[in-house]
């Protein structure tokens, strides 16, 4: 039987000059042995959001949680119910995730930038090296929506691997390409909880302190990628 293992990445901030107002730029990484069934929690995702009649096929974390462009117009209670949705899905997947992280404020340019990020990457994938060597294929999917990430990604994986292959997704195709997303936009949360930066809107959604702990980031923290025995 052919193992494949796929990867779903997306990214959070850009790579500007620092703002204090976006001082990290996050990388979200869903890594999927495509051995492993995911259909009953990925039908189960689908029809938690078809009961409140969800639209917009694609589950956007950050302008979800912060009321932006396309839930304006949706409640804080429907809000918090289709979070909590996907976020019961990353439960109940045999997924793995990881986050990466590079504090912008101590970044010169656009270089050091793609070159820390490179460097992160990269001492992940080496730590489990012989569990990536597994797989006889390895695909690795991004919307391309930053070149720098584009160029990060596929100089790191095609200098480890002879059998990776670059796909460009589109987060509205794949749920794993949202939960990738969502990886973002919890770390940045609890960089932001770390920080008491946190804004109204978002605290209207995802609760008290303890609230964002136990609902948001305990559950992804235990999803973060550890090597299969």
């Amino acid at each position: 039987m052919t193992k494949e293992l796929s990867i779903f990445i997306d990214e959070s901030g850009d790579f500007g000059e620092y703002d204090p107002k976006s001082p990290y730029y996050i990388i979200g990484m869903v890594i999927h042995d495509q051995n492993d069934d995911i259909s009953e929690p990925l039908n189960f995702l689908e029809r938690g959001l078809k009961q409140i009649n969800f639209r917009q096929n694609c589950v956007h974390a950050g302008p979800l949680i912060r009321r932006e462009t396309g839930y304006q117009q949706m409640s804080v209670v429907e809000r918090a119910y289709i979070l909590r949705k996907i976020i019961n899905f990353v439960a109940k997947a045999e997924i793995k995730v990881k986050p990466f992280v590079v504090d912008k404020k101590h970044i010169e340019d656009e270089v050091e930038l793609a070159t820390k990020l490179a460097k992160q990457i990269s001492e992940f994938i080496r730590q489990y090296y012989t569990y990536f060597l597994s797989f006889d294929k390895i695909k690795v999917y991004y919307d391309n929506g930053q070149v720098e990430v584009t160029k990060v990604i596929a100089s790191v994986f095609t200098s480890l691997f002879d059998n990776a292959e670059m796909k460009k997704a589109f987060q509205k195709d794949y749920r794993l390409a949202q939960v990738a997303d969502l990886v973002c936009s919890a770390e940045l949360t609890r960089l932001k909880l770390e920080t008491h930066t946190l804004s109204k809107s978002e605290q209207r959604v995802l609760g008290s302190d303890r609230d964002i702990q136990k609902n948001l980031l305990k559950p992804l923290k235990r999803k973060e990628f550890k090597e299969k025995a």
